[in-house]
């Protein structure tokens, strides 16, 4: 492993990235022969299996670790040339974010990055232990997931994780909702029958469990895209929890009800990233970081 073929790594990666041979061709420019035969040398001068060939191709534990070394010497390469004032290309660089947090505050942290382009961004979705993992696998440079959520896995050797704030969670419904199932108010006896919407956090539930207590049974529709629980509530379908930093302006028009006043649902929120310390790396996790410390509350001192 003393002499790595950078050039097959970036096939690895290209596979890993496309889960497939065919699209890792089409990205790097290749025929499906030649990225095939560069994953074969590249497996022969390792010694071990490096992708799991099927349906998408997968890549094995070390060929994930190759995968995580090629992108992290990507960013390293592309800081330097920067420093000595070569033109390059602009690196590739993965996140995972929860859809309310990419909804909300964290696209208040792109202008600065993106205005001069510095990297390619690369943004997948994923909540809490699928955020982790992409981390600790090296799929993704960093992420956003909840405090307390753990992937069952081993925390990642060079990674550092720094407290967001809190993305909090307001319950609310429409005006003509709220009249027809809420009209005595926020109580247990009309939760049991009023049709609420969860995401897939079921945030709703817990949210539900504090106000009344355990084993709170409740009617409810499920929707794991945050857009489509949203327009679940604004159409009047169904209550649920909304991110406050969407709900303060519709309570505020009259289009929205809080039905609970100041009770709200906290979600702190952490940056998991990988200890890379490069120009723009750190400029990332600073502007992420004030960013949201911005646009999100944050807990008591001493909390």
């Amino acid at each position: 492993m003393s002499n790595l073929d950078y050039r097959g790594l970036a096939v690895l990666d290209a596979v890993a990235a496309s889960g497939s041979f065919d699209q890792a061709a089409l990205l790097l420019g290749m025929s499906h022969a030649a990225v095939s035969q560069g994953i074969k040398a590249l497996e022969d001068g390792c010694g071990r299996l490096l992708v799991v060939r099927g349906t998408p191709a997968v890549p094995t534990g070390l060929g994930q670790r190759l995968v995580v070394h090629f992108r992290h010497v990507q960013l390293m390469e592309a800081a330097l040339d920067i420093d000595l004032g070569r033109d390059t290309s602009l690196p590739a660089l993965s996140l995972a974010l929860d859809a309310d947090s990419l909804a909300t505050w964290f696209a208040q942290a792109l202008p600065p990055l993106l205005a001069p382009p510095r990297c390619q961004f690369h943004i997948e979705l994923a909540d809490g232990e699928r955020a982790l993992r992409l981390v600790r696998e090296g799929a993704v440079f960093a992420c956003v997931a909840e405090a307390g959520v753990d992937d069952g896995g081993e925390a990642a050797a060079g990674t550092t994780s720094t407290p967001l704030g809190q993305l909090r969670y307001t319950c609310v419904a429409t005006p003509a909702f709220a009249g027809h199932w809420f009209g005595d108010g926020f109580i247990a006896e009309a939760v049991a029958l009023a049709p609420a919407v969860v995401g897939e956090r079921k945030q709703l539930a817990h949210f539900l469990a504090r106000e009344f207590g355990g084993g709170m049974r409740f009617p409810h529709h499920t929707m794991p895209v945050s857009a489509a629980l949203d327009n679940c509530i604004l159409h009047g379908m169904a209550y649920g929890l909304m991110p406050e930093l969407s709900a303060l302006s519709r309570i505020a028009s009259g289009q929205l009800i809080d039905l609970a006043p100041g009770r709200t649902w906290n979600a702190a929120l952490l940056w998991h990233a990988w200890n890379i310390d490069t120009p723009f790396t750190r400029a990332l996790t600073e502007h992420i970081v004030a960013s949201a410390r911005r646009y999100l509350p944050q807990p008591p001192t001493g909390v």
